[in-house]
Formats: C-alpha cells, structure tokens, sequence
C-alpha cells in the first residue's frame, strides 16, 4: 500500500528528525575522541613525548572541539528555535553544519592516528597509518556517498 503524500510541515519535521537522529551517532564519536583526547596530556608518556607529539595533540583536541561544537549546535539551534517557524532553516543550516562537523572529525580521527602511530611505530609507519584512515574516512564519508548521488541509478 502507497502511503499517501507527506505535507510540507510533516517532511520538514521527518527531515528534521532523521538529521538529529544522524548527528547522534557522530556526537556519540566526537564526545568518545574528545575526552581520549583530554586525558593523553595527564600521562607520564606524553610529558615525555616529543614537540611533534604535542603539536599534533593540540591541532588534533582543536579539531575534535571544532567538530564537536558543529555537530551538537543543530540540537542546542533546535531547542532555541523550537515552534518558531524555522525549522527548515534549521534542517538548511544543520545540514552544512554536520558535514563540517564531520570533516573535523575526519581530521580529528586521522590526527589521532598519526599521533598514536608516531608514538608507537615511529614517524613514517605512524604517517603511513594516518594516510591510509585519512583516505578511508574521505572515500567512505565523502566521496562515495557523493559518487553515488551524481551517478545514474
């Protein structure tokens, strides 16, 4: 059975709530690398780490927060917004927000492994390791979704 055409406000609601449901699951991410994040610099083995490692701690926490803030800014637009006629600009602008959300996390994610590789295989294996999640994350997130959006079914 065909199930009869959702108005506007009903699409824009189900838009509304399908891209909340999605920026759960990446804050979920985000919060988890965030906090590894926070604690590296507490450790007897970061004191001793070198400039590298802690250059690339810093860049790498920034990006996390960076994309933690334009992951969770939907819900808090959302709540301050709520029943005053924005949502499609809400569901507009989240929608940008998230994919910048999720670029900063990619890098995020892929600086995390740099420095984890660096400290445990060394500089070239560490970058060869970040490298090739960089390039996971970049064809899984981003350009295979995109592919298939442009290519004919």
């Amino acid at each position: 059975m065909i199930a009869p055409e959702e108005t506007e406000p009903e699409r824009l609601a189900r838009n509304l709530a399908e891209l909340l449901q999605e920026l759960r699951v990446a804050q979920n991410g985000v919060q988890v690398l965030f906090g590894f994040l926070l604690t590296l610099a507490f450790t007897d083995r970061y004191a001793n780490a070198g400039h590298l490692v802690h250059v690339t701690h810093v860049v790498t926490t920034s990006l996390a927060a960076g994309s933690a803030a334009f992951l969770i800014a939907p819900a808090a637009w959302h709540r301050i917004l709520f029943r005053h006629g924005h949502r499609e600009q809400i569901i507009r602008t989240a929608s940008v927000s998230a994919l910048v959300g999720l670029i900063l996390l990619a890098a995020a994610m892929t600086g995390t492994i740099l420095m984890v590789g660096y400290v445990v295989f060394g500089a070239l294996l560490g970058a060869l390791l970040a490298a090739g999640f960089g390039l996971l994350f970049l064809m899984l997130w981003f350009i295979l979704p995109l592919w298939m959006r442009i290519s004919p079914r």
